[in-house]
């Protein structure tokens, strides 16, 4: 095996052909943060001449001028391979020591264990855990906060129409899509000089709902970056021509993923035009083959007495058979790669939130 740095077109096609592909690995998430000052690198193992694994790695100088190394979503292997993950992971440490780096974090796209509709865990079902402790023994720590959600919500279409797929809705959902359908709510999407109708309401929502929404000017660089490649849609809920609702969608490999999205509250009850969002999406998904949808992040496991379990309610409505699913990914890791900067690091974090 040999530890490479690939060039952007030689990782583009491993990525995207990789079973653990997500948008966070492509070359346009790369011109993203390299316009917000981090520098992107691709770092591969060949074997025989194919690439067996690959990561695209961005790095940033975030701490008495030694730098976070960060695979989002990321790096692109197979972490059962125990081999494989400390060859991979020891040359890259290498790599960024010689490089000025302290820390490496990574939060793959890989799923941990299957688990049902309900979250609870599948009887003989896949089971990647063995992965968790080949992490460990290449010297990662898990951090219990990841940035990206380590649970999600996923319908697979399993071959289904999109007119199969309705009637596979929950009979509420089903009620509440054809309610907003009646009351005169129009789907359609922004072009990048409406992005401020999106943020608008996005905007609102955070207010609302205590989190942090992301600047506009990030909403058009997605724009710029994905929508020429038929990767992002910006969509937006109409009635009488008043913007109620709206959400961000991404479409990559053979997934889409709703992002983000808001809506205008009191116009929710009357209208349900969250639910003709999510209609409108799924049979565009489905018409134009799609394999599954990802609903994106649930906060834990699913448990009623969780002042999100309405979010994760909403989601599991679009499906009642066992093509809905929770996933659950391996979470998020970092590695100390210079030892002293890094417990450094750790002292002061722990004395400024003392």
């Amino acid at each position: 095996m040999n530890f490479v740095l690939l060039d952007p077109a030689e990782f583009r096609k491993f990525a995207d052909e990789n079973p653990f592909k997500s948008f966070y690995q492509t070359l346009e998430i790369a011109k993203l943060r390299e316009s917000n000052g981090w520098t992107a690198y691709y770092f591969g193992v060949k074997q025989n001449g194919n690439i067996i694994a690959a990561s695209l790695v961005v790095a940033k100088p975030t701490f008495l001028g030694k730098s976070l190394y960060y695979a989002p979503g990321g790096p692109l292997l197979d972490y059962e391979n125990a081999s494989l993950v400390d060859f991979f992971f020891k040359h890259l440490k290498r790599y960024a020591k010689s490089h000025n780096g302290y820390l490496l974090h990574i939060e793959p796209y890989y799923e941990l264990i299957e688990r049902d509709r309900d979250g609870k865990i599948v009887k003989n079902g896949f089971d990647h855990r063995s992965a968790l402790q080949n992490l460990r023994r290449a010297g990662f720590q898990s951090l219990p906060e990841p940035d990206e959600p380590k649970y999600a919500f996923v319908v697979d279409f399993a071959g289904r129409t999109s007119e199969q797929i309705f009637k596979d809705f929950k009979q509420n959902t089903r009620n509440l899509v054809h309610r907003a359908e009646r009351s005169g709510v129009k789907i359609r999407e922004l072009g990048k000089e409406e992005l401020g109708i999106f943020k608008q309401i996005t905007e609102s929502t955070s207010n609302r709902r205590h989190f942090e929404d992301k600047s506009l000017s990030y909403y058009e660089k997605m724009y710029d970056l994905f929508h020429k490649r038929g990767e992002v849609k910006f969509m937006v809920a109409e009635a009488n021509g008043l913007p109620i609702s709206a959400a961000m969608f991404m479409l990559y490999g053979d997934e889409v993923t709703y992002l983000f999205s808001g809506s205008e509250e009191k116009y929710m009850k009357e209208y349900n035009a969250q639910y003709l969002i999510q209609w409108h999406m799924i049979k565009y998904a489905a018409d134009h083959h799609f394999k599954r949808y990802n609903f994106y992040g649930i906060r834990g496991l699913p448990d009623p007495s969780s002042p999100d379990y309405g979010i994760y309610r909403f989601k599991k409505g679009f499906d009642s058979t066992k093509n809905g699913h929770v996933t659950e990914l391996l979470g998020a890791y970092e590695l100390p790669i210079n030892s002293a900067f890094y417990h450094l690091h750790q002292l002061l974090h722990k004395l400024k939130h003392h």
